[in-house]
Formats: structure tokens, sequence, C-alpha cells
């Protein structure tokens, strides 16, 4: 079993979520910013490695909740909301003060469930998400508390992590949570219930293990961790849960500390790859010239020189079919422009662009990353 369980420092893009009882002091309700230090230098150690690191973080409730003086307990939404709109000021500028400390930069984003959802808003959000990766920038994401509704909002950042984990293709998620993994049963009442080190498979009994949140700080418990599981694993991203509270988090996993691993089957490439092949309705197709397939083959992106013709009707982020000469089909893949853009630039090299479409588009119609070949690609 020790073989199979994946080791942090192995992972090249991570993405840690923070929860809300691990960053901010129960009985004070002040951030622990010595902990978030000794969190940040973890941070920059894996950097200096060449990983690429994005936090996940709650916190901004909690911290607008004690500068506010609002009362314990559950909070009416709207209450929630200007707690969110004031600590959310304090949280960014507390990562961006110990960041820079280590000479990194942060970069904030807030997210609301339908910019995880909706085509339009996941395929910016990603676009910069990964923008900020490429610099060098640890991007800060919270939930947009201050104006989802309770009819849009996650509720709990667990889920939300795993989903920014899938949009860049993390190959590994985090959850610092103030339990140290997976059990049999609870712990703090079962004193038979066994820490299990690697879940291979999140089965009904798995799911059943999970119990409900356990701190007044905390909207999320076991049950939205193995929600967050599941669809990590699924596409492609492993995922550990493990005891925050300490210093120097980071490095405690990867010296080995107690913690469960939950374990993909594929790589986040590999996994979305499927998912383009396999579970999206093609909404047109896209006819090449001899030389854009052979660029195809050999591991290019799709530019709009090589293209001949377009048939159908799509818009950015929708799957389309992309044939050969002959009208066979060489791959598939998410288009990065809508049709009637598509049109315009069909032919023409990628440099026009721009004064073609009156702004600064991207290079390439079809991403490398975002197109699976109608061969073996996937065996």
């Amino acid at each position: 079993m020790a073989s199979l369980i994946p080791q942090l420092s192995e992972q090249k893009r991570i993405v840690i979520k923070i929860g809300s009882a691990t960053l901010v002091d129960a009985k004070t309700g002040r951030l622990r910013a010595a902990w978030l230090q000794t969190l940040v230098d973890d941070i920059a150690l894996l950097k200096e490695q060449g990983k690429e690191v994005l936090i996940v973080s709650s916190g901004a409730i909690a911290l607008g909740r004690k500068q506010t003086n609002l009362p314990s307990g559950h909070l009416k939404l709207e209450q929630s909301q200007a707690a969110a709109a004031i600590g959310q000021i304090s949280l960014g500028q507390a990562y961006a003060d110990a960041l820079h400390k280590v000479d990194l930069n942060a970069g904030q984003i807030l997210l609301t469930l339908g910019d995880t959802e909706a085509r339009r808003p996941y395929l910016n959000a990603r676009a910069t998400l990964s923008t900020l990766l490429e610099l060098g920038v640890v991007p800060i994401v919270n939930e947009n508390d201050t104006v989802a509704t309770s009819e849009i909002k996650y509720g709990d950042n667990d889920r939300l992590a795993a989903r920014v984990a899938t949009m860049i293709s993390a190959d590994c998620l985090v959850l610092l949570s103030d339990i140290d993994g997976l059990y049999t049963a609870p712990p703090a009442t079962n004193p038979d219930a066994k820490h299990l080190p690697l879940i291979e498979q999140i089965t009904p009994q798995i799911e059943a293990m999970a119990g409900s949140a356990g701190s007044s700080l905390a909207k999320g418990g076991m049950t939205t961790k193995i929600a967050a599981a599941k669809i990590a694993v699924k596409a492609g991203t492993s995922m550990v849960i493990a005891d925050g509270a300490g210093y120097n988090p980071l490095q405690a996993i990867i010296n080995g500390s107690k913690c469960s691993w939950f374990l993909a089957k594929a790589n986040p490439i590999t996994a979305r790859k499927r998912w383009i092949h396999g579970h999206l309705e093609p909404h047109g197709t896209i006819h090449l010239d001899e030389g854009a397939v052979k660029a195809l083959k050999s591991g290019k992106s799709l530019l709009p020189a090589g293209i001949t013709k377009l048939d159908g009707t799509f818009t950015r982020g929708d799957a389309v079919i992309i044939a050969g000469p002959q009208g066979e089909e060489i791959a598939r893949g998410l288009v990065g422009y809508d049709h009637s853009e598509a049109q315009k630039i069909v032919g023409r090299k990628s440099s026009q662009i721009a004064a073609i479409l009156g702004y600064d588009g991207r290079a390439e119609l079809i991403h490398r990353d975002d197109m699976v070949l109608s061969t073996s690609e996937l065996d």
C-alpha cells in the first residue's frame, strides 16, 4: 500500500485549501498570523522546487464577524455577506504581507458557483488562474460571499477547492483541516476507529464513514471533504486530508505525518481529454488541410492558418470535431472562439488575429491541452 501513496513533493501543480478553523483562532476570532507565515514558508520552498501553488482560503466571514462584533452562532445571509465584505480585505492583506516576506506575490480571485459551472465564466476564470501561475504569482481564491445568494453558493470551500483544482488540472489538492484524515468512525467518540491512510476508490462504505461539521467556524465536515474527493479524483487530481493546526503543515505532510490520500486513477490531462472525447456533444466541425493535420499529430495546437472550412454553430468553450481533408475525424477539442469570430480568421495567420477581430485574442483556435486525437492518445 505504501508504494501507492502519492508524495506531495512529487506533485507539480498543487491546490491548498485552508479552513476557517485552521486559519482563525476560535477563541479570539483573530488570524493565526504566525501559523500563516509558516505555511507561506512551506509554499516558498515548494516554489523553489518548481511547483505551482494555489490557495483556496476560508476565513473572510470569521474575520469580519470579529471586526463588527456580530453575535456567535448562525448569521443571516445579509450578515454573512457584510462580514465577508469586511473580512475579505483583512484576509487578502494578510496573505499578501506573508507572501511578500518570502518575495512572492499574491493575486485575489473571488468565485461563485456560476463561475465554475457556466461555460464563459469558467473559461475566463481558468485563463486568469493559469496566467497568474505562469507569472509565478500565488492565487488566493475564495467564494464571493458578498454577492452569492443561498441558492448559488457552494456553502463550503472544500468543494470549491475541488472545482478550482479540476479547472486548472492540478495534480494534487491538499485539504488542511482540524483532523488528520478519514477514519472508519468518528475518532472522538469511538475508540475503535481506524485511520485510513489511502483510499483507492470512494465507495458507499467510504461515504458512510463521513461525519458532520465539528467546528463552530467551519461550514464543512468530512461529508464535504468526501464530496470534494469525488470531484477531484474523477478529474485526475489526487487529494489529501491532513491536520493543518500545527506549524509548517505542508512540510509535515512531506515528512510523513498522518494523513489520508484519495487516489486519482489518471493524471489531470488524461482525465480531461477523456472527458472531451467521450462525454461532450460536438456542436460543429472544423475542417483542416494536410499541413494542419500533420501539425496536430506531432503535438501542436490548432492554428487558424490550417483551417479550410467551418460547419455548425458553436460558441467559445463548445466541443467540436476536427476533420481532415477527406472529412475523416482527426480529433475533438474545445474551441477558443465563437463561430462568428472563428469564421473571420479561417486560413489567416495568428499574427493577423488582432487586426481582424479588433482585440488581441489567443493565437490558437484550439489549444493542445483542450484537444484529444482520435487515434491512440488515450490508450
